[in-house]
């Protein structure tokens, strides 16, 4: 009874040991280092996922204009279920990082299978709908008569991996929020080699078309899916999943997609704009869908590499603010600003010098890469202001302060950009649908800044208040 007891006892003792450890990395380790090491994994994915939907365009292209405008449309059905994987992979991985900075590993657990059951679940109910409404869905989104058999066949294979991509988020996240970003970084980085080989082989050997993109994508988000599952079966984690471990509380689903809900309102109002832009670009023809499809493309990609540093940050801001390290979420947040400020920055001077060519390398039409041109230009010129608005959005949403999260969410692809494109389309016709994603960018930034300006002030102020406790007892 005595050795059984003991054998029980190593498993337990040997998990707490990885917990004390990785505790005293995320709250010890020097800022720049511990952003970067958790950054890097996550920028590696980010860009191979960019890489992979640059990929489905490159070869999609090669079927004309209207093949090429399929994929900015079905770019907003997938925002859509991003945005549900999101929610709940942002809202569980957040609160389930400040829990294990309490060192709650049991409620970490909770939130981890509760937004991952969540996230499936939710994937069912998007394929099951988008099937049965996938012409109207389609129309929706801002598909032209000519555009649309491209869109519905590209469709079908997105919404028969809704569920995976769903769930993945929640994967992905859980293990950013942990501190595993290299764990994130296989699952992802797997799937989105495995998509671009799926494209070329598929559509330049087989020569299938935009089914053969499709078919691509929807295989290798599910590879990657289980890729990212057996992280935590294989238990790299330290919350488990497991239909035992999701809650019974309505308040705890509650935490997690209130807590997520700014990434909702942020994939879902991505949704909406891009629903917005074929539509208005579309008001030109197929060549201007094509055009501000393949801008929207090439800005991610640039974008991806400031995005992942980013969201590197957010785990050390949870995880830091949770165990009252004040004083650490603040460095973190001034070092990741600065990073993405120079990068992007570095980036838009050089990218304003290669707009032609960078353009034609995904169409060849001389329209598209006319329209094309102007629109990257003018966003290369906008991404110089998107560190501020990002940064700010992650050190909210991580802290748990949704309103402010939420609010800053919606204005670059929501509060700001629909008003901005409606006018300036109306007022300069295709010159305003170029220009309105750089003027969106612009007015975010300068919304956001007060709000971090009155933030780190408490910080600062929690800091002195966490200083003078110790003497006081």
């Amino acid at each position: 009874m005595q050795k059984q007891t003991i054998q029980e006892e190593a498993p337990q003792k040997g998990s707490e040991q990885k917990e004390t450890k990785q505790f005293i990395r995320m709250t010890q380790t020097p800022i720049p280092k511990l952003v970067i090491q958790l950054g890097i994994p996550t920028t590696i994915s980010m860009l191979v996922t960019s890489v992979y939907n640059m990929a489905d365009t490159f070869f999609v292209g090669k079927y004309g204009t209207s093949a090429s405008g399929a994929i900015g449309v079905v770019f907003g059905l997938m925002a859509i279920i991003q945005a549900f994987g999101f929610m709940y992979g942002q809202g569980a991985g957040s609160v389930s990082s400040r829990a294990l900075g309490s060192k709650d590993v049991e409620k970490a657990s909770c939130y981890s299978s509760t937004g991952f059951f969540a996230a499936l679940f939710t994937g069912v109910i998007i394929l099951i709908l988008g099937l049965i409404f996938i012409n109207p869905l389609m129309r929706l989104l801002g598909s032209t008569d000519t555009i649309l058999p491209y869109a519905r066949t590209y469709a079908v294979f997105i919404l028969l991996a809704a569920p995976f991509m769903c769930a993945s988020c929640v994967l992905n996240n859980v293990l950013r929020f942990e501190g595993q970003a290299l764990f994130a970084m296989i699952g992802l980085a797997s799937g989105g080699l495995l998509n671009i080989f799926g494209d070329w082989l598929l559509m330049s050997r087989f020569h299938m078309g935009v089914m053969g993109a499709g078919i691509s994508t929807a295989v290798s988000q599910s590879i990657s899916f289980f890729i990212l599952l057996t992280m935590f079966l294989r238990g790299k984690t330290s919350a488990k999943l497991s239909l035992h471990n999701v809650t019974r509380s309505f308040q705890d689903l509650l935490l997690i997609c209130k807590t997520g809900f700014p990434s909702l309102v942020r994939q879902g109002l991505t949704s909406v704009s891009t629903m917005l832009l074929n539509d208005c670009a579309g008001v030109y023809g197929d060549p201007a869908v094509a055009a501000m499809s393949i801008v929207n493309r090439i800005c991610f990609f640039t974008f991806a590499t400031a995005l992942g540093i980013g969201q590197g940050f957010q785990p050390v801001c949870a995880f830091n603010y949770g165990a009252g390290k004040y004083d650490r979420v603040k460095k973190a947040f001034f070092f990741t600003l600065a990073v993405g400020e120079v990068f992007l920055g570095t980036v838009a001077l050089i990218g304003l010098q290669f707009t032609e060519p960078l353009v034609a390398i995904f169409q060849d039409d001389p329209e598209v890469i006319e329209i094309g041109v102007v629109a990257l230009a003018a966003q290369f010129a906008g991404q110089i202001f998107q560190p501020l608005a990002v940064c700010a959005n992650m050190m909210f949403q991580s802290v748990g302060k949704t309103g402010i999260a939420t609010l800053l969410s919606m204005l670059r692809s929501g509060l700001f950009f629909v008003p901005v494109l409606l006018l300036l389309s109306a007022l300069f016709q295709l010159a305003g649908v170029q220009y309105a994603q750089a003027i969106a960018d612009v007015l975010t930034s300068v919304v956001a800044l007060p709000f971090v300006i009155r933030f780190l002030r408490v910080l600062k102020q929690k800091e002195a208040e966490a200083a003078v406790k110790p003497e006081s007892v």
